[in-house]
């Protein structure tokens, strides 16, 4: 019997005085959306089916719950699109595909493994400056100062999609109700 006398390679560490990587990278983010875009596809298709078996009295609820869920997502997902477009740099073309897939059922998913073969999701989040022209736009040193406050970025993404959510309700379902 052989063993390896070899030790287990040590863990990466940063250099001293870099920040520390960030656990939540773009691809990560964007992915965990993605697939709960998807899944609430699922549960607002599912109380549609419930609904239309037992009947409109009684499966309204499963579409209110399905429906309010997949729409809080879907929200969430498109700030999150937006928010990986910009430090991804995929352009409004690319950025605006990536929010409509969540228009149609499912389709998050082949965008997210596009994306993915591609190389849009590679990288870690852009919080320094660079040599490229873009970093000087305003724009761009606003989302980096927003990407190195990681917490107030990620309140003011949910205080967001919050008051859009309660506007939306407010306002009413997207297909009015057939009396």
């Amino acid at each position: 019997m052989t063993t390896d006398a070899s030790p287990a390679p040590a863990a990466p560490s940063s250099p001293a005085g870099s920040p520390r990587a960030s656990r939540v990278t773009p691809k990560r983010l964007y992915r965990v959306l993605a697939i709960a875009e998807a899944i609430t596809w699922t549960l607002l298709i599912g109380g549609l089916i419930i609904r239309a078996v037992v009947g409109r009295d009684d499966g309204a609820i499963f579409v209110t719950i399905g429906g309010s869920i997949h729409g809080f997502v879907f929200l969430a997902y498109a700030a999150t699109a937006v928010l990986t477009a910009v430090n991804q740099r995929w352009g409004i073309k690319i950025g605006m595909l990536a929010v409509v897939t969540a228009i149609v059922p499912y389709a998050t998913i082949p965008f997210d493994i596009w994306a993915h073969r591609t190389g849009r999701l590679e990288g870690d989040w852009r919080r320094e400056e660079t040599d490229d022209p873009r970093d000087r736009v305003w724009f761009d040193r606003l989302v980096r100062w927003m990407l190195r406050h990681p917490y107030l970025l990620g309140t003011l993404i949910v205080v967001g999609v919050v008051v859009l959510y309660v506007v939306l309700l407010t306002i009413g379902p997207p297909i009015p109700k057939a009396d």
